[in-house]
């Protein structure tokens, strides 16, 4: 299992092994395995903690994510869409490219956690800083 920590300073690869940064979430690797049945494709499970009050960069996927909230409550933001706060056994989609203008802990007191399933090629970068 491999321990990546989301939002460095520099677009990351599926290859790191570590993005770590306080005040940035705890992102946990929880498989990585290509898809048989899809060539040059692969899917990942990445278990995201947020302490309360943490919060991610803005950012986009190269690959297509979906999440689901497993504790707590989490706002999201697409760009050109409205910001919701999704609670535990909500979930939602992003396709490819989306620009993540808002990922973070609603909560100021309580830790949040979400699951997420990523498809994308292997060569593609999990997250991407979005400049300003």
């Amino acid at each position: 299992m491999k321990a990546l920590h989301v939002l460095a300073a520099l677009a990351l690869t599926v290859s790191a092994s570590a993005f770590a940064h306080d005040p940035s979430e705890k992102v946990t690797v929880l498989q990585d395995e290509l898809l048989q049945n899809v060539p040059g494709k692969k899917a990942m499970m990445i278990e995201v903690d947020y302490k309360p009050g943490q919060s991610s960069i803005a950012h986009k996927h190269d690959g297509t994510a979906m999440a689901y909230v497993l504790q707590g409550q989490v706002t999201s933001q697409v760009k050109g869409q409205k910001a919701i706060t999704y609670k535990t056994g909500e979930f939602w989609y992003e396709p490819a490219g989306s620009e993540h203008l808002v990922s973070k802990n609603a909560s100021a007191t309580k830790p949040a956690k979400l699951l997420v399933f990523m498809v994308l090629s292997p060569d593609e970068k999990v997250l991407i800083p979005l400049k300003n």
